[in-house]
């Protein structure tokens, strides 16, 4: 079975791109009209503003999550991804409890958020809590994500689980080299 890319809601993204945007712009615009700052620090600022717009305020737009046949690809952005081998999850469910919009760790409660919408959030338990480098190696117990169709998603899952395990790579074995 091939993998398959699972959208998450953009709602999110889209707002926060254009609150940065014009954020980024007012600022711009206000120390060009400033008598003192240097066109080069202007232009410095302006260009360390855009990439930020670029990977945190429209990355999120062209990335989605990946279900494969043995594990779950989670991605928000250039800056979030983290790889969800299913022998590693104990359960994977609808989720209705608080909510935080973003990426974000619940630190209470060892939560990862990977969230764009309140709709049709999913989490997955891991068996044991995993260190994940995009929120300083500290230790998530559930991560909660959404996307566009939960129901599909769940059955999805379901499906995969219950298909066998692929065969492992079969290893040749090297012969001696005759001389």
């Amino acid at each position: 079975m091939e993998p398959r890319a699972v959208r998450y809601s953009r709602t999110f993204f889209y707002l926060r791109a254009l609150l940065l945007l014009i954020l980024f712009a007012a600022v711009i615009l206000f120390l060009a009209l400033q008598t003192l700052t240097p066109a080069a620090w202007v232009g410095l600022l302006a260009a360390l503003l855009a990439a930020y717009l670029i990977v945190v305020g429209l990355s999120p737009l062209l990335t989605s999550h990946t279900l494969t046949q043995s594990r779950l690809i989670l991605r928000q952005g250039w800056y979030f991804r983290a790889v969800v081998p299913f022998g590693d999850v104990e359960s994977i469910g609808p989720y209705d409890g608080a909510l935080k919009y973003g990426l974000r760790l619940s630190l209470a409660k060892r939560i990862l958020f990977v969230v764009g919408s309140a709709q049709n959030l999913v989490a997955v338990r891991l068996r044991e809590p995993r260190r994940l480098p995009q929120i300083l190696f500290m230790r998530a117990e559930e991560v909660v994500f959404d996307v566009d169709n939960r129901d599909a998603f769940l059955a999805e899952v379901e499906e995969r689980h219950a298909m066998p395990e692929p065969l492992p790579a079969r290893k040749i074995p090297l012969l001696p080299v005759r001389r």
